[in-house]
């Protein structure tokens, strides 16, 4: 492109456009109409065309800051000029050539993080830590970090850092601060990052470019990591003064590489003066030259490094809390939150779906009981509850309401005392349609698909007779006696059918509800096994680079098929793995090929191209498989039976037998006739493990020889 002023003065590096442009000249000569407009665009031509507000820059000056620039209350779209904010009308640099000071000031989502973690750790202990004074040389935290177990810690999340962070093993708060500042583009271009953690862990030997900077170097195995490091190199070797060293570190740390190339000759001739050779000069200045791609001082990596090192901290002590207070922060984004949901099943850390007995507003942890001993024992486990503001289409001053009244009466005792108890406002249907779909009324004994079936009726009821009360009106029972609204409330309220929805419908309407799955998830238990034919996570995919081919695993999600305009087939869908979500181009050629495969739900493996080309990075699928998985690496369960064999009774103690063991196997019962053997798949609501026992109660049932080995299966005839 050529710019417009040069299209009338010939300029270096615009010649070409400058010859194409002579209709214009000629235009411009001859059309006085056209003159004008061109003159008033040469007029505008390289000024800014919009202004904006820098996110945290603070200008802070001596006097009334009207006596050094001029400034403007800014307001955001729809504001008001009042409760605008104040910016300066010149732009940054203009700023900083006037001598005025800027700081920076950095909100970090993390504090908040770690200021919630500590309220809920000071509700589930009593006692609440002070984070500003925890050892520095915790083991458990040490442990959290050489394992590169980071997800969720400030600056350590992504892949790439977590493999850095393994690599260099830390052992010191000095390592955690280090591996910040070196995963930066100045270090990185001379693969000091790398070449730190060798040097540390004993790969590599420890050299220094020069004896004199030993001891400047020493305590970064002989690397220039901060810029305060570079300021003393250049002093030490060129004869910098402190404020030539400064301007050094400015040209560095604000990436001005044109800056940075005119200090060459003065570095150079510098360590020529101090009695280096040109060379050696040279060779330095080619290390030091790369920080124009961005390096850290070390009072800043030092800042964040202690950030780092208190999220990493309460991670590895109280990671219930921690994630807890991780899934608050990120609650209106649902690609995050399935990261964070993700790492707590792979630290066995429960996540609940909410509840109108436990939950708060937000995330919470709360001794939940998951069951019972052999002995009857109830098992008590530490669990983190979704909070009740998650849920779609329940917002804060509804989710306040049913708080108020819990905390009024005591928990609910069933649905018809929440109906009975709660503000009116929030019995509206959409709240408690999508507060059934979350789950958010188990614990009160109601299966989800009976109480959806008549939670309006019980809500018409139970309001009805609320106005009455308030009006004075009593009912046929509701006399004098203390038990009577009691009585009138058991004669007419409607029952609750025992129907429960099936797996996947329930798995479903709680993603439409809290955007994730999370009583299971379709991968739960296959994702091992889908591990062996994927190269990457979906999580991963936004470290990699624009264009490489990458093979990903997960479930089929909001699948949706599209004609082009030349009438070939395409589709578009979701793919979901237990950490994130990813868009899936297929377009005609692929969908021609592989189109049979993709179905809402499926488990599939996709080989494609990864698009960086907007915001997120999407796949254009090339190729499509459905991997042979083995859910949690056990068979199908298979029974063999004959049709004269399963009278009413045991049918009846079959299914006591299988919901004694559930689990995540299917169950296939081979009905074997004279001519040939029926296949029945019992579907979800059997779902089975085939450990403790299942097998010995089965033979008991059925007969010694009642469970098939996969061989024999395949041996039997019909399917259907």
């Amino acid at each position: 492109d050529t710019p417009l002023h040069a299209c009338f003065e010939k300029k270096a590096k615009f010649e070409d456009g400058y010859k194409m442009a002579s209709d214009l000249r000629e235009l411009y000569e001859s059309d006085p109409d056209a003159q004008r407009v061109i003159d008033v665009a040469k007029g505008l031509e390289g000024l800014r065309r919009q202004d904006g507000i820098h996110a945290a820059a603070v200008v802070i000056t001596r006097e009334p800051l009207t006596e050094y620039l001029p400034i403007q209350r800014k307001p955001e779209p729809g504001g008001t000029i009042e409760d605008a904010p104040i910016v300066t009308q010149y732009e940054m640099h203009a700023v900083e050539d006037l001598g005025l000071l800027k700081m920076d000031f950095l909100g970090l989502r993390n504090l908040d993080v770690i200021e919630v973690t500590l309220e809920l750790i000071e509700y589930s202990t009593g006692a609440r830590p002070d984070i500003d004074s925890i050892p520095l040389d915790d083991p458990k935290t040490f442990d959290l970090l050489r394992a590169g177990e980071t997800i969720g810690v400030f600056q350590l999340e992504g892949g790439p850092m977590r493999a850095l962070i393994r690599s260099v093993a830390p052992s010191t708060f000095e390592d955690v601060s280090a591996v910040i500042a070196l995963y930066r583009p100045g270090p990185m271009a001379q693969n000091w990052h790398n070449e730190y953690a060798d040097r540390k862990n004993g790969r590599k030997p420890i050299s220094y470019p020069h004896p004199a900077l030993e001891e400047l170097l020493a305590p970064t195995y002989g690397l220039m990591v901060y810029q305060e490091q570079l300021m003393r190199v250049s002093q030490q070797l060129a004869g910098y003064s402190l404020e030539d060293a400064d301007n050094l570190r400015k040209a560095t740390g604000k990436k001005i590489r044109e800056l940075i190339v005119k200090e060459r000759a003065k570095f150079v001739d510098g360590c020529v003066a101090q009695g280096h050779e040109r060379k050696f000069g040279e060779d330095m200045f080619d290390t030091i030259e790369p920080f124009a791609d961005y390096s850290f001082n070390k009072s800043h990596t030092v800042g964040y490094g202690l950030v780092t090192y208190q999220t990493a901290y309460l991670k590895a002590n109280y990671p219930r809390e921690y994630l807890a207070a991780l899934l608050t922060s990120v609650k209106g984004d649902k690609d995050k939150s399935a990261v964070y949901l993700n790492e707590c099943r792979q630290m066995e850390i429960p996540v609940l779906v909410p509840d109108v007995n436990e939950s708060a507003m937000d995330f919470v942890v709360r001794r939940t009981t998951t069951g019972t001993t052999e002995a009857g024992t109830p098992i008590e486990v530490d669990a983190i509850r979704f909070g009740l503001s998650a849920v779609r289409n329940v917002g804060e001053g509804v989710v306040a309401k049913i708080i108020e009244a819990r905390d009024e009466g005591g928990p609910f005792q069933d649905f018809y005392d929440l109906c009975e108890r709660v503000d009116p406002a929030v019995l509206n249907k959409r709240t408690i349609e999508s507060l059934i779909k979350a789950g958010a009324f188990d614990s009160l004994g109601h299966l989800r698909q009976g109480l959806f079936l008549v939670y309006e009726e019980i809500v018409d009821v139970i309001l009805a007779r609320r106005r009455e009360r308030d009006a004075g009106i009593m009912s046929l029972f509701g006399d004098a006696t203390s038990g009577s609204d009691d009585v009138a409330a058991s004669f007419d309220r409607p029952p609750i059918p025992d129907q429960e929805f099936s797996k996947s419908q329930r798995l479903a309407f709680e993603k439409e509800m809290l955007g994730l799955y999370v009583s299971d998830h379709p991968l739960m238990g296959a994702e091992s096994a889908l591990r062996r034919y994927a190269d990457t996570t979906l999580t991963d995919l936004k470290e990699m680079r624009e264009g490489e081919m990458r093979t990903v695993g997960g479930v089929v999600t909001a699948l949706a098929r599209k004609y082009t305009k030349r009438g070939d087939l395409m589709a578009t869908f979701v793919l979901e793995d237990l950490g994130g979500a990813v868009e899936v181009m297929v377009f005609p050629k692929t969908m021609a090929n592989f189109g049979e495969l993709l179905t809402e739900d499926a488990i599939v493996c996709v080989k494609a191209r990864i698009d960086m080309r907007e915001d997120a990075a999407k796949l254009i699928a090339m190729e499509i498989t459905q991997p042979p998985l083995v859910i949690d690496g056990g068979q199908p369960v298979r029974i063999k039976t004959r049709p004269g064999a399963l009278n009413d009774q045991k049918v009846e103690r079959l299914k006591e037998v299988l919901l004694q063991h559930p689990g995540d196997s299917p169950v296939l019962v081979y009905i074997e006739g004279v001519d040939k053997t029926t296949v029945v798949s019992l579907g979800d609501d059997h779902l089975v493990t085939d450990r403790n026992g299942l097998f010995a109660e089965l033979r008991v049932l059925l007969g010694a020889d009642c469970i098939l080995a996969p061989e024999t299966a395949q041996a039997l005839t019909t399917k259907r």
